[in-house]
């Protein structure tokens, strides 16, 4: 039996080693939010509600590309919680704003902290200038421009 496998060809590859990174990364993140009883998708949604009071469920499907039915399912589980309100939306009367309760931003204050302390901890081999150039060439590869 080999004692080392050879995996230089996949080292080659962008999708495994940004797969492999991720899985570093999201391991260390979903260890942290347990405490808040949050998975990844949980975070990002009431993370933008709390920067974007009262968002709408469209704005937060389009900005995180969630399906509407699986949003409804989340909120759901929000409001039981008392982390989320619904208010109108002040320019588009058919719309409901999305807002963080006062518990919600309490938990997300909190989880906010709790999740910058576990990306410095999965790229503390990183030094702070290497941190902000990977983040900007990974939002360069998902970010797309509008201008094609």
């Amino acid at each position: 039996m080999n004692d080392k496998i050879d995996t230089s060809y996949l080292e080659t590859l962008l999708g495994y080693n940004a797969r492999r990174a991720s899985l570093t990364i999201i391991s260390r993140f979903i260890e942290r939010m347990t405490e808040f009883d949050l998975r990844p998708v949980d975070f990002s949604v009431l993370s933008l509600m709390g920067h974007n009071p009262g968002i709408t469920s469209r704005e937060l499907c389009n900005s995180l590309n969630i399906l509407a039915p699986n949003l409804v399912m989340f909120l759901k589980v929000f409001e039981k919680r008392g982390l989320v309100a619904r208010t109108p939306h002040p320019t588009d009367g058919r719309s409901m704003g999305l807002t963080l309760t006062k518990k919600g931003q309490k938990l997300m204050q909190k989880a906010e902290v709790a999740a910058l302390e576990s990306d410095a901890s999965a790229a503390h081999k990183l030094s702070p200038s290497e941190q902000k150039t990977l983040m900007r060439l990974l939002q360069k590869i998902y970010k797309t421009e509008t201008t094609d």
